[in-house]
């Protein structure tokens, strides 16, 4: 596996690949893998013949009051775990080579889309994202790019952006991959003691419930999102900052639950702010 830590290396590396007619994915991370990450990383395997893998712990996109000095790390285990992927080449830059200094350029959508969810208390968040992503695609020159329904909201943001910026990639949204108790895996996942790990699985309990509601035929939003709502209450280590159900593509709020529509939650697990959601139909 080849270890890039600048951009010039990666150019250099997939300007070879495309002029021997390869395709190449990319999986953009923030490391700390764990297999969801490798999910992802199986997927481009599958559909491209190359895949490039970037592991950059984000600064735009952590808020000052944000765990982004304590975010979790482990380079070497990030290597073990893509070389067993089949992982083509690892992206490592520094915060240095990402962005020139005093950098004020950023990708943003600038209407109610990325404020909704998760932009309600994280309002520089995806404007970080979809600036680090926009550099990505830039750098790499993908075909395509996958990313996690876990995150649905980034998904959605990041589809409409590669649209609108017309970089002609294909945006591949890929299943949450979830511990054997239902807990979907997350990097942050490591913040948990023991007793709030058992607390998180609250999470999934209240999404596995919301989904067969929905699949037993009740669609009214309120119904579904109440009874999600008790069981999270229920438990005394967690926290709820929002249970919705919104449109899939827009991420307004809907009244009824149809194909497309993501049932989404956020819950803080003591200090620890955990996501998860379930998109009516399956994912698209």
């Amino acid at each position: 596996m080849i270890i890039a830590k600048t951009v010039k290396e990666v150019r250099e590396y997939v300007a070879k690949w495309h002029k021997d007619n390869l395709t190449v994915g990319l999986v953009p991370t923030m490391g700390y893998l764990h297999e969801g990450h490798a999910s992802l990383v199986d997927k481009a395997r599958a559909d491209c013949d190359k895949v490039v893998v970037s592991d950059f712990v984000n600064p735009t996109q952590f808020a000052p009051n944000e765990d982004l000095e304590a975010y979790p790390r482990d380079f070497e285990h990030d290597c073990k775990l893509l070389e067993e992927h089949g992982c083509d080449m690892l992206f490592y830059p520094s915060v240095e080579e990402m962005y020139v200094p005093n950098s004020k350029t950023f990708v943003e959508i600038l209407d109610e889309m990325p404020k909704q969810l998760c932009g309600k208390t994280r309002p520089i968040h995806f404007r970080g994202v979809c600036t680090v992503v926009s550099k990505l695609f830039n750098i790499v020159q993908p075909d395509k790019a996958f990313f996690g329904q876990k995150d649905a909201q980034q998904l959605a943001i990041i589809r409409r952006m590669t649209r609108e910026m017309s970089y002609g990639i294909e945006i591949v949204g890929c299943p949450i991959i979830r511990e054997s108790d239902g807990l979907a895996k997350s990097s942050r996942n490591t913040y948990l003691s023991p007793e709030e790990r058992k607390a998180a699985l609250v999470l999934s309990k209240a999404i596995f419930h919301g989904e067969k509601l929905v699949k037993s035929g009740i669609s009214d939003s309120k119904t579904v999102l109440d009874e999600m709502k008790a069981i999270i209450s229920a438990e005394p280590l967690a926290k709820i900052d929002y249970v919705s159900a919104v449109d899939g593509v827009t991420m307004f709020p809907v009244d009824k639950i149809s194909n497309g529509v993501l049932v989404a939650i956020a819950v803080y697990i003591g200090k620890t702010r955990l996501i998860d959601n379930f998109i009516a139909g399956g994912l698209k």
